[in-house]
């Protein structure tokens, strides 16, 4: 009887054990914020090539904060990019711009593709139309929205908002995409890439 007794008592305690282990509170990691002009992990395609030309954000220095009249507390217009020095062999470019910071994992807020190679600029408050003026397309944001989607981080926290541009070596022949199927498009095709990064708070 005694046996049973230390047995049962034994198999309550390792129950115990178990479930409070299985309970217990997981620590979330702290995303560990980039010094500026730092790069940043490639996209998910498979990026071949490297940092061979530049890139800029209006008049903006590498890690500054985005002027408010390109966020929701301003007009929520997009930026001047431009560029030099893109990689021979370039027949389309892409940009790219995500928040790596965003609660729910990275926010895509504007996906730019089949850019001409003779472009040197995308320009400012550009409309949120399929096709460009100058031949470029625009993709669907995380949002579901196409063209440009102006930064809104919650309040009472700042997030890096990451300008990337890749150079191809041919054209992406979808009429449509979203950042899956641009990541899948550019897989093994980039001759060379860089980025710009900035950030925003509210």
């Amino acid at each position: 009887m005694k046996y049973r007794t230390g047995l049962i008592v034994v198999l309550c305690l390792a129950s115990a054990a178990w479930l409070c282990g299985c309970t217990a509170p997981q620590s979330s990691p702290v995303p560990i914020p980039l010094a500026p002009g730092a790069s940043v992990p490639p996209t998910q395609a498979a990026v071949t090539g490297s940092h061979v030309f530049s890139l800029r954000v209006d008049a903006l220095a590498q890690g500054s904060v985005l002027p408010d009249e390109y966020t929701c507390k301003g007009a929520m217009e997009s930026p001047e990019i431009s560029w030099e020095n893109i990689p021979q062999g370039t027949k389309s470019l892409v940009l790219i711009v995500d928040d790596p910071d965003a609660p729910g994992g990275t926010f895509t807020h504007w996906l730019l593709y089949n850019i001409p190679p003779s472009a040197l600029r995308i320009d400012r408050a550009q409309p949120h139309v399929k096709v460009l003026a100058g031949g470029a397309q625009q993709g669907d944001t995380s949002a579901g929205s196409r063209g440009y989607y102006p930064p809104c981080p919650p309040i009472g926290s700042v997030h890096r908002y990451i300008f990337s541009l890749y150079a191809l070596d041919y054209e992406i022949g979808m009429p449509t995409a979203d950042r899956n199927g641009i990541d899948r498009a550019m897989s093994g095709h980039v001759l060379g890439y860089e980025r710009f990064i900035t950030t925003f708070g509210r």
